[in-house]
């Protein structure tokens, strides 16, 4: 099968993943969209308006979070190009459910054209989700006193949001002790690559080493080398620090308009625990978007935080289809108008 066969086939397979995931998310609930399809002539429509400019302001963020960190490590991108490599990275995420993963790998691909190499993309995907897990655990902690104070809350959910502070910044810590050292970060990359070489022997047995080791130790120990860049330079570090932070807030309050529009003005602290606990149970869905698993988990949570299931259901359901209308429709377009990177026989050579 010739490359272009190939490409055109992933293209098929990725349209019918696209659609099947929407497919799976409005039969999975169906009843819950009857009911909500019901309550529309009560949805005020200004506020569900809302959501279009506060997604605009969160890819604005994610743009500016890019940019601050590629201008730290002396690569300069433009503010259009990466607006739209935020969207299309939107879109693999939702459709490969692979926990980030794939945004990564293709982050790297789509970047290459503009002569950023892969170890530095990765670093500043990796950096990203620091930066959102650091801004998010000030939106968190704002949640829980927002809960304790205002809200009538079982001493559970409060350990449940207590729990994913203290997770958020073990991983935080996790991740910058490992990318810190030359040998941490050859040793946990090297053995995480011949992890994932054993599982897909299983399905290829033909193919011992489907991910070159050695090609990733490369990347790995250039991704170390231009973190000491990130770090020498930290003060420079609060700006994408806020911008994680105006990304997470822009999101939560997308949740919050789609309630505005029902009519109910909840404790915006249980909203802010509910996407939290929704998104960690994403990363793991073998869904794509992790349609089910989200809406299931976040109406959970939202019932503990003392929302009614029947305000809850209709909301959460809103809000998961238009988010992902908003988001995939823009991100496909822009996924298939983007140049692909062809390697050269010099990228051979370097990377082989």
């Amino acid at each position: 099968m010739s490359e272009a066969e190939k490409k055109k086939r992933w293209k098929l397979i990725l349209n019918v993943i696209t659609f099947g995931a929407l497919v799976l998310l409005v039969y999975l609930t169906w009843p819950q969209i009857k009911e909500t399809v019901s309550n529309l002539g009560r949805v005020n429509a200004w506020a569900l308006l809302l959501i279009i400019p506060l997604q605009i302001l969160n890819y604005d963020a994610y743009t500016r979070m890019y940019r601050a960190m590629f201008r730290i490590i002396g690569r300069t991108t433009s503010y259009w190009e990466m607006y739209r490599t935020a969207l299309e990275l939107n879109f693999v995420n939702h459709v490969f459910p692979s926990g980030g993963v794939s945004g990564i790998s293709y982050f790297s691909v789509r970047l290459k054209p503009l002569g950023i190499s892969t170890a530095q993309s990765t670093l500043v995907q990796i950096m990203k989700f620091v930066f959102l897990f650091l801004s998010f655990e000030i939106l968190l902690a704002f949640g829980l006193l927002s809960l304790a104070i205002f809200g009538e809350v079982s001493g559970l959910t409060l350990i449940i949001g207590a729990s994913l502070v203290t997770l958020l910044a073990v991983m935080t810590a996790g991740l910058a002790f490992v990318v810190g050292s030359k040998q941490r970060i050859n040793s946990f990359f090297t053995y995480t690559t011949k992890s994932i070489n054993r599982l897909i022997n299983i399905v290829r047995p033909k193919h011992p080493e489907t991910i070159n080791i050695e090609r990733v130790r490369r990347v790995f120990t250039e991704l170390h080398e231009n973190y000491k860049l990130l770090k020498r330079d930290y003060r420079a570090l609060k700006a994408p620090l806020l911008y994680g932070l105006v990304a997470n807030i822009t999101e939560v309050l997308t949740v919050y308009a789609v309630y505005l529009a029902f009519g109910h003005a909840i404790n915006i602290g249980a909203i802010i625990l509910a996407y939290a606990v929704a998104n960690f149970a994403g990363l793991v869905s073998v869904l794509p978007g992790g349609v089910g698993i989200y809406e299931a988990l976040m109406t959970a949570v939202l019932a503990a935080a003392g929302v009614p299931p029947g305000v809850s259901i209709p909301v959460t359901v809103m809000y998961r289809v238009i988010s992902m209308t908003i988001q995939t429709i823009p991100g496909y377009y822009f996924y298939h108008k983007a140049p692909k990177f062809e390697p050269s026989v010099k990228d051979t050579a370097n990377h082989g």
